[in-house]
């Protein structure tokens, strides 16, 4: 039996007094891959800054339990050091602070000169060279730099279940192929299923990042609930042919 990693049960969530996600119940796995569809203003990345516990995004029913801990109440820096990590679709800049310096707090180097082999390896891997570490983190970056730094980070960091918020969008082909490769490690796609420690939760509009990553099983969120669960597969080809209305039919959402 699969050990679960992330219970969320009958979440309600409010935004500035309008409920956004209500009744949402999600259940990840160890070792589990789990994708999030559904059209624009569904209450994907509400879901996600939920998990992460920005102040904004205000629980009002329900239960968040991470490493069987209720985390529903607790700061988003308590849940990144309990393991939550995130690749955000569009992160700010942050002026003033390199690139190689945030690196090396995420991975445990503050103190130290220089980024370790280890990780200038994966800087190296992710097409980066040193002198893009002294760059501002996100200032001037392209769309493929942001969505390369950021899995980039994630992988100095080393959570145990990550959040993907449309990794494949607005990034050509052989950058979708890069990232893939990377977020594979991150999620131990390397390792046989019954071996793998690692969770993930990716939002994607198409699917198009599900060619590349394997995923156990799609939720598609509609105004701000689960309308159904599945297997991905079958779940994004039927959404490709009829899109989202064909979820509406399917679940006899009014």
């Amino acid at each position: 039996m699969v050990k679960l990693l992330l219970e969320i049960t009958d979440l309600a969530v409010e935004v500035n007094n309008k409920e956004i996600l209500s009744d949402v119940d999600l259940y990840i796995g160890k070792g589990e891959t789990h994708v999030l569809l559904g059209p624009n203003g569904a209450g994907k990345s509400t879901l996600f800054m939920t998990l992460l516990g920005f102040p904004k995004y205000k629980v009002t029913r329900g239960e968040i339990i991470f490493k069987s801990k209720d985390v529903t109440q607790l700061s988003t820096t308590d849940r990144v050091r309990m393991g939550m990590g995130v690749s955000f679709q569009n992160p700010p800049a942050i002026r003033g602070v390199k690139l190689g310096d945030l690196l090396k707090i995420e991975h445990g180097e503050g103190e130290e000169p220089e980024l370790s082999h280890e990780m200038m390896d994966l800087v190296t891997k992710l097409k980066f060279d040193e002198n893009f570490l002294e760059r501002d983190v996100n200032l001037g970056f392209s769309g493929g730099e942001v969505k390369r730094s950021e899995i980039l980070q994630l992988l100095a960091q080393e959570p145990d279940f990550i959040m993907f918020d449309e990794p494949d969008s607005g990034v050509d082909i052989e950058n979708v192929e890069l990232l893939a490769e990377e977020i594979n490690t991150l999620l131990d796609k390397d390792k046989k299923p019954g071996m793998r420690e690692k969770s993930g939760l990716l939002i994607t509009h198409l699917g198009y990042i599900l060619n590349f990553v394997g995923a156990d099983t799609a939720h598609v969120l509609m105004d701000g609930k689960i309308a159904c669960s599945g297997n991905p597969n079958e779940i994004i080809e039927d959404i490709r042919k009829e899109g989202f209305k064909g979820c509406v039919e399917c679940c006899g959402i009014h």
